[in-house]
């Protein structure tokens, strides 16, 4: 008997903080917090896309997509579906028939733990999508069992469903939900001071003036002689 393990669906986080963490870039996060950032090898398919929500957790087995199938019949306005495909590299479980389906349900984006296939086709339907590249070997309904809704592993980070997701050009960041809005409300304040010192240097300050690097290299020239 194939072995389906499902959990309910996660709650949703509020529209406003969706609202303030589509504001913020994951790279404005990673100058200060260096964990839950999946691996950079998971790359976004669409260019100058920048999603927010909650997780939606499946895992399937290599060659299988059924219980995929029956998620996206799950899904809600909002979600972000995170696939970990359980370390096969080689088959593509995600096409233009899911980002369809995905689309239709009112999915933001889709985050895959391998490859994924037909790109002519998700860019057609505009679906923020990221992935390790692409295959032309996909899936098929071999029911061999999966989880949904459970704890997995996607780009070498936990995810549990309900966890906050921000992903962008520069990669893809998981944030436990009590935390997502303090972290958001730091970024928010540090990018607002990098954009008061770019137009500084665009005025004809140095950066490293601004920055205070300078200082440091001279203190320690200084200090050397």
């Amino acid at each position: 008997m194939p072995d389906y393990r499902i959990a309910p669906m996660p709650q949703q986080i509020p529209p406003a903080l969706v609202e303030k963490l589509r504001r913020v870039e994951t790279a404005t996060i990673g100058h200060s917090q260096h964990w839950g950032f999946m691996d950079r090898g998971i790359q976004p398919l669409l260019r100058g896309k920048r999603i927010a929500g909650a997780a939606v957790t499946l895992a399937i087995p290599g060659q299988d997509s059924t219980l995929l199938h029956h998620t996206l019949g799950l899904l809600r306005p909002g979600d972000i579906l995170v696939v970990d495909r359980l370390g096969d590299d080689k088959h593509a479980c995600w096409g233009g028939g899911v980002t369809i389906a995905a689309k239709a349900a009112g999915a933001v984006g889709g985050i895959v733990d391998g490859p994924c296939t037909d790109l002519a086709e998700i860019e057609d339907s505009d679906f923020p999508m990221w992935c390790r590249g692409m295959s032309p070997i996909t899936t098929r309904l071999y029911n061999l069992g999966g989880t949904l809704n459970l704890p997995i592993s996607c780009g070498n980070v936990p995810v549990k469903a309900g966890d906050v997701i921000l992903a962008d050009e520069s990669g893809v960041l998981v944030l436990p939900a009590d935390q997502a809005e303090a972290i958001a409300d730091a970024a928010l304040v540090r990018q607002e001071r990098g954009e008061r010192s770019q137009e500084r240097v665009k005025a004809g300050e140095k950066l490293g003036d601004i920055s205070g690097a300078s200082r440091m290299v001279l203190e320690a020239l200084n200090q050397a002689s």
